[in-house]
Order: C-alpha cells, then sequence, then structure tokens
C-alpha cells in the first residue's frame, strides 16, 4: 500500500471531535467459534430477567400465549442490531459510541444518559429481592439494598471485570436451562403443550388489556434492549475480537492492573490477508450470536411463558404486577410439590441478580468509555468505570429507600426509554457503518433493510407509547 492509499482509509473517519484511529492488521481469528463465545451468553444472561422472568410469564398469565410471536421478532431485530454493533467494534476497536460521537461529539454523553436514566431505578434487584421474601421472609427493600452493595463489590475486587461478569452469567444461564429441562418433565401440563400452536394461530397485540407500555417493554427486553445492546461493543473487545485485541481490559484498582485505555482505535488496511481474516471473524461472530444469546433466549422466552400460562392464567384473583409469581411458585408447590416451587423461586432470585449485576456492569462501561473518550481523555477508563459503579449502587439504594419499591413499574419505565434509545441508535448504525468502514467490510443492502425495520418498529411504539401514557396523565 502506499501513503496515499493508506491515508484514505484513515480519512473516512472524521476527525472534527477525536483524533483518527491507527493503522494496524487485524488479528487473526480463532480456529473455532467455542474460543470466542461469552458476550453472546452475557447478553442472554443479563437479559434473562426482565423479559424472561418477568414480562413475557405476566402477558401470558393474563392473555395467555397470543403475545409469545413477539418473542422471536425482538430476538432476531436485535441479532441484526447486535451484529452491526459488533461489526463496527470487529473493524476499529472502537465501541458504537465512539463512532457516533466522531460525528457529534456528544451522541455518547447523550445514549450514557438515557441508559443510566433507564437504570436508576433498580427494578431487576428488587424482583430478585421480592422473590428471595417468598423463600425465607424479609423486607425487599433492604433486601434490594443489600444485593446493590453486594454487586459494587464483586465488580470492583475481580481483578478482570469482564471475566468475572462472563463467569457468573454462565452459572446463571445453566441454572435457568436446569429449570427448563426439569420443568418441561413435571410442571407444564398437556393442556398449556396442547395450546402451544396458538402461538401462531391466535396470534395478535393484546393493546386493550396491556396497553402499549408493557408491550413495547416486551418487545424492547426479548433477550436485551437499550443501552445492552450498545454494550456488545465492550464486551466483544474485552473478549479480545478482531481490532478489540488492541485495547487494555478495565481491571479492578484493588486487584488488578488498571491501564490506561487509547480513547480511540485503530483500523486495518482491506489487504487479501487482513479481508480473509476478517471473514472468518465475522463468521464466528454471528455464530456466536445466534447459537448463544437468540438460541438461549427464545427457549427461556417459550418456557416461561408455558409455566405461567400452564399455572396461573384464567384465575381471577391474579394480580397485575410481580406478586403473580408468587402465586405461580404456590401454585408449581401444589402440583409439582414443595420442592419445585422452592426451586422456581430461587433460581428466578439468582436470575434477576445477576442481571442485576450485567446492568450496574453496563451501564457504568458505557458511560466510562464514553467519558474516557470524549471528555476525560487523561483519566484512566478503569477509575472511571468503578466510580460510576458505586455511583450508580448509591443512587439505587437512595431511589429505594425513597420508597420506589414497585418491580413491573420500574421496569417498563426502564424499558421505554430503552425502546426510544433503539429507533435512534439503529439509523446512526447505518450512518458509521456506511461511511466509516472500508467498501469490502461495511453493512450490506439487506442488513441496511432490516435496521430500517427497527427504526420504523421501535420508533412506532416508542410513539404509542408516549402518546398512551400522556394520554393517561391527562
Amino acid at each position: 500500500m502506499t501513503a496515499g492509499e493508506r491515508r484514505s482509509v484513515v480519512e473516512r473517519f472524521p476527525s472534527g471531535h477525536l483524533p483518527p484511529p491507527q493503522v494496524r492488521p487485524l488479528p487473526d481469528a480463532p480456529a473455532s467459534t467455542w474460543r470466542i463465545i461469552g458476550p453472546g451468553v452475557i447478553a442472554a444472561g443479563v437479559g434473562l430477567a426482565s423479559g424472561e422472568f418477568i414480562l413475557y410469564p405476566y402477558i401470558a398469565s393474563q392473555v395467555g400465549l397470543v403475545f409469545v410471536w413477539a418473542a422471536l421478532v425482538g430476538l432476531v431485530t436485535q441479532f441484526f442490531l447486535n451484529m452491526e454493533i459488533e461489526r463496527y467494534t470487529l473493524a476499529t476497536g472502537e465501541t458504537a459510541l465512539t463512532g457516533f460521537s466522531r460525528f457529534w461529539r456528544h451522541w455518547g454523553l447523550v445514549f450514557a444518559l438515557m441508559t443510566y436514566f433507564a437504570n436508576l431505578w433498580p427494578g431487576w434487584a428488587t424482583s430478585s429481592a421480592t422473590l428471595i421474601t417468598y423463600l425465607w421472609g424479609g423486607e425487599a427493600r433492604w433486601i434490594a439494598i443489600g444485593m446493590l452493595v453486594a454487586i459494587g463489590l464483586i465488580l470492583t475486587l475481580a481483578p478482570v471485570v469482564y471475566t468475572a461478569l462472563e463467569r457468573a452469567e454462565m452459572l446463571k444461564v445453566a441454572a435457568v436451562l436446569v429449570l427448563v429441562v426439569v420443568g418441561v418433565f413435571v410442571a407444564i401440563s398437556a393442556e398449556a403443550w396442547a395450546d402451544v400452536p396458538t402461538i401462531v394461530t391466535d396470534a395478535s397485540i393484546p393493546v386493550q388489556q396491556l396497553g402499549f407500555a408493557v408491550l413495547l417493554g416486551a418487545l424492547a427486553f426479548a433477550g436485551g434492549g437499550g443501552g445492552q445492546n450498545l454494550v456488545q461493543s465492550n464486551w466483544i473487545r474485552d473478549k479480545r475480537y478482531g481490532m478489540g485485541g488492541y485495547v487494555p481490559r478495565i481491571e479492578s484498582p484493588v486487584t488488578g492492573k488498571p491501564e490506561a485505555a487509547p480513547g480511540t482505535g485503530f483500523i486495518f488496511e482491506p489487504t487479501p490477508e487482513n479481508l480473509g481474516r476478517w471473514r472468518r471473524w465475522w463468521r464466528f461472530a454471528n455464530r456466536e450470536q445466534l447459537y448463544t444469546f437468540v438460541l438461549i433466549s427464545f427457549i427461556s422466552i417459550v418456557f416461561t411463558s408455558l409455566l405461567a400460562y400452564s399455572t396461573v392464567f384464567g384465575r381471577d384473583d391474579l394480580p397485575n404486577d410481580i406478586e403473580f409469581l408468587r402465586l405461580e411458585g404456590d401454585r408449581l408447590s401444589a402440583t409439582v410439590g414443595g420442592w419445585f416451587g422452592t426451586l422456581f423461586w430461587a433460581i428466578g432470585a439468582f436470575a434477576l441478580f445477576a442481571a442485576a449485576l450485567g446492568i450496574v456492569d453496563y451501564t457504568s462501561r458505557l458511560a466510562a468509555d464514553v467519558l474516557k473518550t470524549s471528555y476525560l481523555t487523561r483519566q484512566k477508563e478503569s477509575t472511571i468505570y468503578f466510580g460510576l459503579v458505586w455511583g450508580l449502587v448509591v443512587i439505587g439504594c437512595v431511589v429505594l429507600l425513597a420508597g420506589f419499591s414497585q418491580p413491573l413499574v420500574l421496569i417498563v419505565i426502564s424499558a421505554c426509554t430503552g425502546g426510544l434509545m433503539m429507533f435512534i441508535y439503529s439509523g446512526l448504525l447505518i450512518l458509521i457503518n456506511r461511511r466509516l468502514l472500508p467498501e469490502e467490510i461495511r453493512i450490506s443492502s439487506g442488513r441496511i433493510a432490516v435496521l430500517c425495520w427497527s427504526i420504523v418498529l421501535f420508533g412506532t411504539l416508542a410513539v404509542l407509547t408516549i402518546v398512551n401514557q400522556v394520554g393517561r396523565l391527562f
């Protein structure tokens, strides 16, 4: 390559707000997909909570299986969103937020603030604490506060934060799969299995019964949603995907050796050798997301929906909040045995706690990357990250002490914010992956069409939800 050709690759990146990336060769891809398994499991693990244990089972308990189809729509849409987020990071080592900020300096800050707003209300920790009260009693608020403090300590003391998070979410996924396997044989009634075809034959949008806010939450939180999709950039970078192999990982200020990560990333020349490596990386990354994030999430949503439908659907005394999980556990204890009701609540509590762990991590991780890249360039990202972790823990404790403790309401608020974020960044992903990347690796027309669908889907739902909620107020 001549000097002129090399400059042309770098010059695709606007440098008015951030310095251009450095040119380096693309690291070689691993020999098999199994070596890069992790980010998709984390995504599924963090998502195995709000949608799988609360929103979809709640919908099934209220209206049956008529809305389960939406889980597949949400998951497939998010698969393509995640892969376009990963495309940019695989190619540059930068997060998607850094790519957005190259066009307007404050895009990253906007999304970081929206993610913080969505997660200031600790609905997942509160939900986990509520399930613990079903097992051992106590007051959910104080249990949730203890959980938040424990999360802060776990993330602070882990030598490499990503590794600790990956192990926790893999353990959680394994526990949920145990519940699925056992439940398939002992807990779901023959009548529920017979009604499975109604997922397709009676598919509908039960707005009158549930409202747009709950339905938007279910679509946005089918697997991931909101800021969780954006943090795929950070997770694959810490897993050493592609050009992310050049970027230091976040390590504990107590037990690790924090490094000052560069604010911007790298780009490779589209040589035959680099493009061959790129094709392998892209193939492996797509498989990893499909086999873990999509498959695990969909199986879990279908199972938990069937479980709720089999046990509590049609009851006149069914509450319209998370208390339906108490009745579901009681029903499982009565029909299967006390051991299964206890197992259901225990795995649910652990799943929601692990989700809260992941949410505190990704909220702080997104904001730390933005602040390091665009505002606090001389600070270490690890230092910023841990300050944000404890800031979020303290805010969550204050929110709980102030009396905001209704889990379903908190989750719906978070989901509505997440849906609005997805509407905006679906368009920005088209921009960065068309404008900044070399022609050989940029987004294809088919995937642009899917992102346009995402814009229409989440934009429409966001507008309808806002109009609906404003109408209720007035």
